[in-house]
């Protein structure tokens, strides 16, 4: 029921958000390699950035947007390629990356996940269950297409329970998915699996795998490198560490929140994840056995 629940608030947040924009929702294309696509909303909100993987041996969309804005991101991607999307691989569970699972499997479509995300996914009541994941993995899986070896890798207790990361090593490419939500505070839903700490141990996993050049996808937030990443590391280590020592120091809930220990932050607050929310996820993530 948590995840349900979850889902519920998330996707009506975002979506009151997405559709209290001025003009037409859109996807906006950027060539990170040949081949090789990031997808980024503009007008509004269609979900959390792709990538779309083109080429003779199959075509590969990572993510998918909103179930509101599904039939857009169909016709875009169609107008994009020569033919169906092969495999959607979704990063993790919630609507506004797996809201075109449905729409793209009434094709020729498998949709990849991890197994947690398909079990998450099954606990949702409000999801399409004609959607689910066909193909899981426990740990990892390649694809081998169009010339680039895109690894799929599980990221434990992240963002949620069953989030994943794609490398692209031959075009030093990350998307990272929302274990990294760039410039802004991150969402990390500690009823749907997800942990402060599994979050910034992916994160550092993900910087492991990136040098000067690397240009990583966030699963919020524009194009980014590892400086950008390094940063949203920083901050949320140093934020963790501002709220434990009002924790340690036996204060409660509130008093922390009065103390306002994440105001030099307040630049990366935004609608859905303000300070004081943050806080309260440090707190929470701090405080519980």
């Amino acid at each position: 029921m948590k995840t349900a629940s979850l889902t519920v608030v998330l996707t009506t947040i975002i979506c009151s958000f997405a559709f209290a924009q001025d003009g037409g929702i859109s996807w906006r294309s950027t060539e990170l390699a040949p081949g090789l696509q990031m997808l980024e909303g503009q007008g509004g909100f269609p979900g959390g950035n792709l990538s779309l993987l083109t080429g003779d041996d199959g075509i590969v969309l990572i993510d998918g947007g909103l179930t509101e804005t599904s039939a857009m991101t169909v016709a875009t991607i169609e107008r994009m390629t020569d033919g169906p999307v092969n495999f959607l691989i979704n990063t993790h569970a919630h609507g506004d990356h797996t809201g075109s699972n449905s729409p793209m499997m009434r094709g020729d479509t498998t949709v990849v996940a991890h197994d947690n995300l398909r079990r998450a996914l099954l606990e949702d009541e409000q999801f399409d269950k004609s959607g689910l994941p066909e193909l899981t993995f426990s740990e990892s899986v390649t694809f081998h297409l169009n010339g680039h070896n895109a690894f799929v890798f599980f990221i434990p207790s992240a963002h949620t329970s069953g989030d994943s990361a794609i490398h692209f090593p031959e075009v030093n490419v990350l998307h990272a998915g929302d274990v990294f939500f760039n410039k802004v505070f991150p969402f990390i839903d500690l009823d749907g699996g997800g942990s402060v700490d599994g979050f910034i141990t992916g994160q550092q996993k993900l910087l492991g795998m990136a040098d000067d050049d690397t240009q990583i996808i966030p699963g919020h937030g524009p194009l980014a490198d590892k400086d950008d990443l390094q940063a949203a590391v920083d901050m949320l280590m140093d934020a963790k560490s501002k709220v434990k020592a009002l924790v340690d120091a036996g204060m409660s809930n509130e008093q922390v929140l009065e103390n306002n220990p994440l105001s030099v932050y307040d630049s990366w607050s935004w609608d859905f994840i303000t300070t004081e929310a943050m806080t309260n996820t440090l707190y929470r993530s701090l405080t519980s056995n």
